[in-house]
């Protein structure tokens, strides 16, 4: 008789198919690689299908894999439905949340807890609002904001603002799936100041990017400098360029379908730190309180 799957399982398979490496998925997860590798083979065997393509560059979904996938993220997404409907909250708490956030939050971190936060608290109305860094600055210390989701990396040391690290995401290098730096067992900022490079300019990715590269003596060859994340991987997955960036934005595939493969740097490179940030003055309104205890909750689950 078959068995389901357990949601450990489900877990190591989704790692694996967001990274399209078992390495990746382990460090993810925090788990063991046989780890991964056992739980996804023991879905395919007790799905009776294959659900990866085992490649030299990775591993890459099936089409089941790929139905399959789709699947279990409606999974969790009900998992999560369900505990925020019965888990103890303030179902009183009612008022409006002015959240500010940046760029690279509002489209790669914040959705799906806003969405956990939104069913926890429906009393809440929260206005979401995308600025740069020194404007959000501005308006929590202006009270036009109430709280912020920000690169806390990349504040300033003499900040008026009292902020709560989230997650540090580690930057590395991406390539394309064929890229010759591939084959090297070690990589530096060296061997990446001889290829073409592709910039990233939101977020102060450009300003940050300089300051690890400038103890190397060294600077990237800076082919295009672009807004949009999606340009980026686009163009490293065809061969026009390599770049650097963090794991929060990487995925494994361009839009066209290409390959992209991320490599540890030799040289040191500093995480990309998000976390909340408030006035360290005016403090936190209960709304804003209920969001921050939430979202620290949320990660540490």
């Amino acid at each position: 008789m078959s068995r389901t799957p357990s949601l450990r399982k489900l877990r190591y398979f989704i790692a694996v198919a967001e990274s399209g490496r078992v390495t990746q998925a382990a460090v993810d997860l925090n788990v063991s690689q046989s780890s991964i590798t056992t739980g996804v083979r023991e879905i395919e065997e007790e799905l009776g299908v294959k659900l990866f393509e085992r490649q030299a560059q990775g591993m890459l979904l099936t089409r089941e894999g790929t139905r399959f996938l789709h699947r279990v993220r409606h999974i969790f997404q009900a998992v999560d439905e369900a505990f925020d409907s019965t888990r103890m909250h303030s179902p009183t708490l009612t008022g409006s949340l002015e959240l500010a956030m940046s760029y690279t939050v509002a489209g790669y971190f914040l959705p799906p807890l806003l969405a956990q936060f939104q069913r926890r608290y429906p009393g809440v109305s929260v206005k979401l609002h995308e600025a740069s860094r020194t404007d959000i600055q501005q308006g929590l210390q202006s009270e036009r904001f109430d709280l912020a989701i920000v690169l806390v990396s990349n504040l300033e040391s003499d900040t008026p603002l009292d902020h709560h690290l989230l997650i540090r995401s580690p930057r590395r290098l991406w390539v394309g799936s064929h890229h010759p730096l591939l084959q090297q067992r070690q990589v530096r900022l060296a061997d990446v100041a001889r290829e073409p490079y592709i910039m990233l300019n939101v977020d102060e990715a450009e300003s940050t990017a300089m300051r690890y590269w400038a103890p190397s003596g060294l600077s990237p060859q800076v082919l295009f400098s672009t807004s949009s994340v999606e340009a980026v991987r686009s163009l490293v997955a065809n061969g026009s360029g390599i770049s650097i960036l963090s794991d929060m934005v990487y995925r494994p595939w361009s839009l066209e379908g290409r390959r992209i493969e991320h490599i540890d740097l030799s040289d040191p490179i500093p995480t990309m730190d998000v976390g909340l940030a408030w006035d360290a003055g005016r403090g936190l309104t209960s709304t804003a309180q209920a969001f921050h205890d939430a979202l620290i909750e949320m990660m540490a689950g």
